[in-house]
């Protein structure tokens, strides 16, 4: 039977909070059923995440842990978590307790008002302001109409959005850009944000991913940006042709090559930049069309009754190795 409630939680870099993160979430879900679970997902986690998720869940039969066979990421790591959990409501948080466990009370009790997604939002300032400058950009680029730079990655899906969720089968994702994509009734419950006692695992280099990958999920807003871009020195180009034409008749032939080579240069950098979006796109296209699992999930422990990943609604992009560690 599924349970009432399942907590999905990737897991990189944060081994030293594991078992503060499993006792707040205990204290947290007790006063509102007994009937739940947690799925932990190691993206392969370069510290010692691992052995102590094994601790846990050979502690607790509640606790269901899978390994992917390396670094996905964290959106493939949410989609393996959601592909394995069976509660009529799942909750997707992060590992590093920079949002409260004590909030799962809140989002739970917004979804009995009726909402199928529920959303969290940081009450205070959670980055620097430049990260934040930069996110509210992204998201205007992607043509939203309001911009929530501070959404956090705790949230609560209802059984049909987490199927849902699970039918997608886009290569380039962004967890907060497919529940917008997904467009179920939802709510945003502001919550207190914990800075991180550590160096965040995302750097420069991964933030631009995750900002291609969403892009690439939701738009050709790169395809747009280059044919404005085409159209505006098409218009400055004729008006530089209808300039040179008055000059001629009033004060002869100009003179000299620079201007020529300024806009050679111009016109040859535009050239390049319109094939390298267009590469972009067609290289994503490549990437989609050869069907390659989401994830690969090498090892598990997970004492639940039956097998999650014979349920309908299971994306077909993962998979799972034979002949690796596995106790039922």
């Amino acid at each position: 039977m599924a349970p009432e409630l399942s907590i999905v939680i990737p897991v990189f870099g944060c081994a030293r909070q594991l078992n503060e993160l499993y006792e707040r979430l205990l204290a947290a879900i007790r006063p509102l059923t007994d009937d739940f679970e947690l799925v932990l997902v190691d993206d392969a986690s370069p510290d010692s995440a691992w052995p102590r998720l094994v601790a846990l869940a050979e502690s607790d039969p509640r606790v269901r842990v899978f390994g992917l066979s390396r670094n996905f990421g964290q959106d493939a790591a949410i989609t393996a978590g959601l592909a394995k959990a069976r509660g009529r409501w799942v909750i997707v948080m992060d590992c590093d307790l920079q949002e409260p466990p004590e909030a799962v009370p809140e989002l739970y009790a917004r979804a009995q008002e009726g909402f199928e997604v529920v959303r969290t939002e940081r009450a205070a300032r959670g980055h620097s302001r430049l990260r934040r400058l930069a996110s509210s950009i992204y998201r205007r680029l992607l043509l939203e109409e309001t911009a929530h730079p501070e959404y956090s990655n705790m949230s609560l899906l209802s059984r049909r959005a987490v199927d849902a969720f699970n039918r997608m089968q886009d290569r380039d994702r962004e967890y907060h850009l497919m529940l917008d994509w997904l467009g179920f009734d939802s709510a945003v419950v502001p919550i207190a944000f914990v800075p991180r006692a550590d160096e965040s695992s995302y750097t420069v280099r991964k933030l631009i991913r995750v900002a291609l990958d969403g892009m690439f999920f939701r738009t050709t807003v790169l395809l747009r940006v280059v044919v404005f871009v085409g159209f505006v020195v098409a218009v400055v180009g004729a008006g530089l042709a209808i300039f040179n034409i008055f000059y001629y008749f009033i004060a002869g032939q100009p003179t000299g090559y620079t201007s020529l080579i300024v806009l050679l240069v111009l016109f040859s950098g535009l050239i390049i930049v319109s094939v390298g979006v267009v590469g972009l796109y067609v290289g994503r296209i490549f990437e989609q069309v050869k069907s390659r699992p989401l994830f690969v999930i090498a090892r598990q422990i997970d004492r639940a009754e039956g097998s999650a990943a014979e349920e309908p609604g299971v994306p077909s992009g993962s998979a799972e190795l034979p002949g690796w560690p596995t106790r039922e």
